[in-house]
């Protein structure tokens, strides 16, 4: 008989990014985690080399792509011109522009990189963290409370979006960062009072 998959098991990773780091908001965070139940399995403050970050991010076509998308969708919607901030309109090199400027800024200082479990981790994380343009996100949440970044006012200044964290956005995602950034690392396994009792 096949073993039935407990949804308090499930597990997530986040990364408090630069601009997190340095807004003080590493507690904030983790208490906003807690507060809803979940558990930091490891935890660990750290500073990535390009070498780690440009693995992190997707390389295939259809994830770059998809980043050049977004960043029309911002252009168009705001009237702004695409090609006076990228010299081009085409997705894919835009897409790789922004995904450089992803990794610059991720390599740029100290991060806190963590796995965080419970009940639908990814999807109960993603949504404490807020959406991930912080001036759509609710407030509440850690992105809608802390930040009012944009995609629009990032481009211009040529950098990413100051948006505070990263989330797992789906299991699988999760998994892969997990063993990106924790190999072979002791994630641990405790219960915590008035949750798992």
């Amino acid at each position: 008989m096949p073993k039935i998959h407990n949804p308090k098991e499930e597990k997530t990773f986040l990364i408090i990014k630069p601009d997190g780091v340095r807004k003080g908001l590493i507690g904030e965070v983790i208490k906003r985690l807690e507060q809803r139940d979940l558990k930091v399995v490891a935890l660990e403050m750290f500073h990535p080399n390009r070498a780690e970050m440009d693995n992190h991010y997707p390389k295939d076509e259809k994830w770059i792509r998809r980043l050049g998308e977004k960043t029309m969708a911002t252009y168009v919607k705001y009237g702004y011109d695409i090609k006076k901030d990228f010299g081009t309109s085409d997705l894919l090199r835009v897409g790789k522009t922004v995904r450089g400027w992803l990794v610059e800024f991720m390599i740029s200082a100290p991060m806190v990189k963590m796995v965080v479990q419970g009940v639908h981790a990814v999807d109960i994380v993603r949504k404490i963290v807020g959406k991930t343009m912080p001036y759509e996100a609710e407030m509440g949440t850690i992105r809608g409370d802390f930040s009012a970044d944009s995609p629009a006012l990032a481009n211009t200044e040529r950098r990413a979006v100051f948006n505070l964290v990263h989330a797992s956005e789906t299991p699988e995602e999760a998994k892969y960062e997990i063993k990106h950034w924790f190999p072979g690392q002791k994630i641990f396994s405790y219960k915590r009072f008035g949750v798992d009792e």
